[in-house]
């Protein structure tokens, strides 16, 4: 059972109850208030002897760990201290977050996570979250039965095989899980006491991960087939009995698997996948700030997807969405979406065509009369030839986005659309500054990992963010909320336009598509009420959800404050 509860006091103001007592208090980073629990709490809970005489200030505590912060070197010794926090002290955490958030949020993110998936063996101090391996399924309703959080109403779920740039590193996503969850409560105000991370441990291709005498995970190469589906089954069937109302984010998985458990389930249990999805939606609402900054429609654009993983099908899904959404037939969204993988441009009847690539292959009526080397054309021929006039990149191929690719989107365009989102940071296709250069200051460009501005003939552009961030603390909350059944497609593109839609026209006249991490809360504010809007009207809603989604929202974000702490009752 949970130690801890939510409720009110006689004075009729929040507050929280616990059974513990003592140094076990402390010891829970949900109840923790480390110097700043006040005399009559350290009298209640005997942790007078415990802890200096002075009584802190939430902003002190911020203050001395700003300090502390700053005091390291590396991104990832930040990273570490600010995990320790976490796992210490729940609110000092969050409210030291919430208060640099442009500063920190790549300390816990992208790209320093990276680093941390990769060693998270060698930086491992303590437990947090779930793990269920192929030596614990058999008893995964024993494991989920001892979480002792009993109302958790979101997890990221990552078995870790296809993570960023950085591929298959076991059990390491859980690093990933973490971080995700964390900006759901920074980003979105959802309470981190409903929140579970959960790593499931299948075992991993690596071979240095299983030749490494540290690493935690289990020790075999990954299941495959029918024991994967099994594992997978096991799973979802035990969450949804312990937790029948919570959302389920699946993360990281690889580019088939992706799909297949994505449509396998999204009707089983609230679930989405914030790799396709979510990449899919922030993509999408970048695009229709273009639309709006350029004055070309939308629908006008032809687009270019160089990478063809999970996140780049994904990303190609829901721009076709949003095309038809904005008024083209199917076969005329289609045919605006051009993505190409290692083999070139993705065309139907190809030879070992992967299934989750064959809906966003194009004809070979497409392709009739271009000139090309090949059995398929390249990334420069695509470009030419098809008249595209937006290219995103979700290759992890730096470089991939070459001063002749460049200048051939710029000539198709007054104002090419060039993003290249690929993370970590060195994974990125180009370079901002270049591709300002090469096409006269006239694209628009935005990245996936953190970028400075660029100064170009006296011109400053402030290079935009196109992190999932925007987009999936918004829809995991605005689900949660209105106890979502399902996430639909249309839930996702509603989540698109409300975050373009906050790009307002100063923001744009800076050059930038997407708006400054400091915004993140606000925005994820109204990406929740446009999910739950678009849940209600689908029918997918299940709570009962008042006229006022704006405020109802509001008073739903949890804030990173002590409230006062109270004895439960035992009788």
């Amino acid at each position: 059972m949970t130690h801890y509860r939510r409720t009110t006091g006689p004075d009729g103001r929040p507050c929280i109850e616990t059974d513990l007592d003592g140094p076990l208090v402390a010891r829970l980073p949900l109840l923790n208030k480390g110097t700043a629990f006040t005399p009559e709490e350290r009298r209640t809970f005997r942790l007078d002897g415990a802890l200096p005489p002075h009584v802190s200030t939430l902003d002190e505590q911020v203050a001395r760990c700003e300090a502390n912060l700053r005091g390291f070197t590396s991104d990832l010794d930040k990273h570490v201290y600010l995990r320790v926090l976490q796992d210490r002290n729940e609110v000092l955490f969050y409210a030291l977050l919430e208060r640099n958030l442009e500063e920190i949020l790549p300390l816990i993110y992208t790209p320093t996570v990276a680093e941390a998936v990769e060693k998270f063996s060698q930086i491992y101090r303590s437990s947090r979250g779930l793990v269920v391996s192929t030596e614990t399924i058999d008893r995964v309703d024993e494991l989920l039965d001892a979480v002792e959080l009993d109302e958790v109403r979101l997890a990221v779920a990552t078995d870790a095989e296809g993570i960023l740039g950085i591929g298959d590193q076991g059990l390491g996503g859980m690093a990933i899980a973490i971080g995700k969850l964390s900006l759901y409560t920074a980003g979105a105000g959802v309470d981190p006491g409903v929140t579970l991370p959960i790593e499931l441990d299948v075992g991993t291709d690596r071979q240095e991960l299983l030749d490494d005498p540290l690493y935690l995970g289990v020790r075999h190469e990954r299941l495959r087939g029918e024991a994967y589906d099994a594992f997978v089954e096991a799973f979802v069937r035990a969450f949804r009995r312990r937790y029948p109302e919570a959302v389920l984010q699946w993360e990281d998985f690889s580019k088939q698997r992706a799909f297949d458990l994505h449509d396998r389930y999204r009707e089983t249990v609230p679930s989405f996948n914030d790799d396709v999805q979510g990449t899919g939606a922030v993509v999408l609402a970048g695009l229709l700030a273009a639309a709006r900054a350029t004055e070309r429609p939308f629908t006008e654009q032809t687009i270019a997807i160089h990478g063809a993983g999970a996140g780049g099908v994904g990303v190609a899904r829901q721009i076709i969405a949003g095309l038809r959404r904005a008024g083209l037939s199917e076969g005329a969204a289609r045919a605006r979406v051009l993505v190409l993988d290692s083999r070139g441009l993705v065309l139907e009847g190809r030879d070992g065509l992967d299934a989750y690539k064959a809906e966003v292959a194009q004809s070979a009526d497409r392709v009739a009369g271009w000139t090309f080397d090949g059995a398929a054309p390249d990334l420069l021929a695509t470009v030419r030839e098809g008249g595209v006039t937006a290219l995103i990149g979700l290759s992890g191929r730096p470089g991939a986005f070459d001063r002749a690719v460049v200048e051939a989107v710029a000539a198709n365009a007054p104002n090419p659309i060039v993003l290249p989102l690929s993370n970590p940071t060195r994974n990125s296709e180009a370079v901002p500054e270049d591709v300002l250069d090469w096409t006269d200051g006239r694209a628009w460009v935005a990245t996936g990992s953190p970028f400075p501005d660029v100064v170009r003939a006296g011109r400053r552009t402030v290079i935009g963010q196109g992190n999932n961030a925007f987009v999936f603390p918004g829809v995991g909350l605005g689900a949660m909320l209105a106890k979502a059944r399902s996430i639909s497609d249309d839930m996702l593109s509603a989540a698109a336009e409300a975050l373009a839609d906050h790009v307002d026209a100063s923001r744009l006249a800076q050059g930038a598509l997407y708006p400054s991490m400091s915004e993140l809360r606000s925005v994820s504010h109204r990406v929740a009420v446009a999910v739950i809007a678009q849940a209600r009207s689908e029918g997918l809603a299940r709570a009962e959800l008042p006229g006022d989604l704006d405020r109802f929202v509001r008073d739903a974000m949890w804030t990173p404050t002590y409230l006062p702490l109270r004895r439960a009752r035992t009788d």
